[in-house]
């Protein structure tokens, strides 16, 4: 046993037409399997062993039923908006932990602008202190990617963001 970290490895969750649903832990994964809910697909390289068995830890599960996901909407919070904008500064590109990212208005608040998912970025100190209370326009500076409200679409698009880093689940991330 390599400790507790398989248990705690991210698995991609299909539905059962093979459409990306969910992203879950390998403990979740592995009880939706012995629950008979899911199946799996397919196997990262961890083992974990119970009293009397070893389990194979799934990188991929696919849902035994098909479940209907509601097109949604997504609640408009601080870890919401770096997901979508994949923990990235929206005005120099680069990438950083949660904590090194603020969330900026693009029309700032001191004029007018208000808290919406078309208003707010995530941007690194340095590029947020730049900006200031102007524009981006009039502070010099472009937004690589216009913001929009996270819906279970961009939801998708993170699932692919995150699948990146795992060679399994390339062929079902495909958009």
């Amino acid at each position: 046993m390599l400790g507790p970290k398989p248990m705690n490895a991210a698995v991609l969750v299909l539905n059962a037409t093979f459409e990306p649903v969910n992203v879950t832990s390998a403990r979740r994964a592995i009880v939706l399997i012995l629950k008979g809910t899911a199946r799996p697909e397919e196997f990262s390289r961890s083992v974990v062993h119970s009293a009397q068995v070893a389990f194979i830890v799934p990188s991929v599960i696919r849902l035994i039923e098909y479940i209907q996901i509601p097109f949604e909407r997504k609640e408009l919070s601080r870890k919401n908006v770096l997901l979508r904008d994949g923990y990235g500064c929206q005005y120099c590109g680069r990438k950083l932990s949660s904590a090194d990212l603020t969330i900026d208005h693009v029309m700032p608040r001191a004029r007018g602008g208000r808290t919406s998912w078309d208003n707010v970025v995530t941007c690194c100190r340095r590029c947020n202190s730049r900006k200031g209370d102007r524009t981006p326009e009039e502070a010099g500076m472009r937004i690589l990617k216009h913001p929009r409200a996270l819906s279970w679409r961009v939801s998708h698009q993170i699932l692919s963001h995150l699948g990146r880093e795992e060679e399994a689940w390339q062929k079902y991330l495909l958009i």
